[in-house]
């Protein structure tokens, strides 16, 4: 049975959150003692999909990366009361079964290591303020080797400064770097998507105007880049939309601070930059819905009308009257556009509006089942497929 005390000691972190203005009254509130096995019928899918718990005891599950040999490695960000947490965790499944047995921590006394990645066998780790690398990781974890320092000349500052980090097509590493504000003109380097070499050389900024994305993923077919990014808060219920942003090349700018989703001017920031120098949205989604992770589906398991589209993580509103989002989205890909997007899975928010989850991130597993990690259940989900 899950730990009920750690579930009070979040609804109360939850309950004590910061109101900024009137469209901050009210959040959703955290049910007492839910657990999240008791919860999973209340979790909507289309026909022929079914979700279970692929682990139910991995605190503050942020985002995932999946290795050759089937471990799934986790970050973290914070826990449910609050704390700020400093372990990465690795659920080994060398025989890919759909559920994995155990946990192991590979990694602690890290600064908000939310970020996760892998090349070459090597585990890459995003702190806030660097990245760091544990080598030949999948065949080391009961013996973790000593992290080596990859690139440490980021800032070390708390607000967006958690990392979500990739390796793209072109073997380089991606890193966010959020905007360090709610609203501000962002410091050099910040509000930025950047890349570096693996041995973290040749830092250089590939997207500019990005307040805080904490998910991007590559079109497997067109090999273009595809990120999310909140929109600022304390602005309004419904205003900025939140934002699908596509990066085909490096040096566009995407509008943080001056501008969101397609044309929506935020007058408080003039600029110098006409309107041909900003990249509007792919798509815009509804305000204050915090989508967080992102994966093109490229599995063999889901129905072929599934197959290119893009999952995307909506962690939810803390700042609405009626909270939203807690879901995850599909959005429909034609030929390298995004055409629109549908609610893939729902229930975390209840009709009282309480949530009991927050998605974060989304990974794949050989057989094509996604794995969803919820960092306010502390769970990994698998949503999987059978006419």
């Amino acid at each position: 049975m899950r730990n009920s005390a750690r579930l009070l000691a979040a609804w109360a972190a939850v309950s004590c959150l910061p109101v900024f203005g009137a469209q901050s009254a009210s959040i959703g509130r955290f049910p007492i003692e839910v657990d999240p096995r008791e919860y999973l019928e209340r979790i909507e899918l289309p026909p022929g999909f079914r979700i279970s718990l692929y682990h139910d005891e991995v605190e503050g599950a942020r985002s995932m990366a999946m290795g050759d040999q089937g471990t799934l490695f986790i970050g973290t960000r914070r826990a449910p009361g609050g704390d700020r947490m400093d372990k990465v965790y690795a659920l080994p499944n060398p025989q890919r079964a759909a559920v994995a047995d155990k946990v192991l921590t590979v990694a602690t006394g890290l600064n908000v290591p939310n970020g996760v990645a892998l090349h070459d066998g090597d585990l890459y780790v995003g702190e806030i303020h660097r990245i760091v690398r544990y080598a030949d990781i999948e065949a080391n974890l009961y013996s973790p080797p000593a992290l080596q320092v990859v690139n440490d000349s980021f800032p070390d500052e708390w607000h967006h400064g958690w990392k979500f980090i990739r390796f793209g097509p072109d073997g380089r590493l991606y890193v966010a770097v959020g905007a360090p504000c709610n609203i501000c003109e962002p410091r050099q380097g910040q509000g930025t998507i950047v890349s570096l070499q693996p041995d973290g050389s040749d830092k250089k900024v590939y997207a500019a105007g990005v307040r805080n994305s904490v998910g991007f993923d590559w079109d497997p077919y067109s090999a273009e880049l595809w990120f999310t990014d909140n929109g600022r808060d304390v602005w309004g219920e419904d205003i900025p939309p939140e934002e699908l942003n596509h990066a085909p090349r490096a040096g566009l700018h995407f509008g943080f601070p001056y501008r969101y989703g397609k044309a929506l001017v935020d007058d408080e920031f003039a600029t110098s930059l006409g309107e041909a120098d900003f990249t509007a949205a792919a798509l815009e989604f509804p305000a204050h819905n915090a989508l967080l992770g992102m994966r093109f589906y490229n599995g063999k398991q889901f129905p072929d009308e599934y197959h290119g589209d893009l999952f995307i993580a909506s962690h939810g509103s803390w700042n609405r009257k009626i909270p939203d989002g807690y879901k995850i989205f599909r959005v429909r890909m034609d030929k390298g556009v995004a055409v629109d997007f549908e609610v893939f899975a729902s229930g975390w928010l209840t009709p009282e509006k309480e949530y009991w989850g927050r998605p974060v991130d989304i990974e794949l597993m050989a057989d094509g089942s996604m794995l969803v990690s919820d960092d306010f259940a502390g769970v990994v989900y698998r949503i999987s497929y059978q006419p």
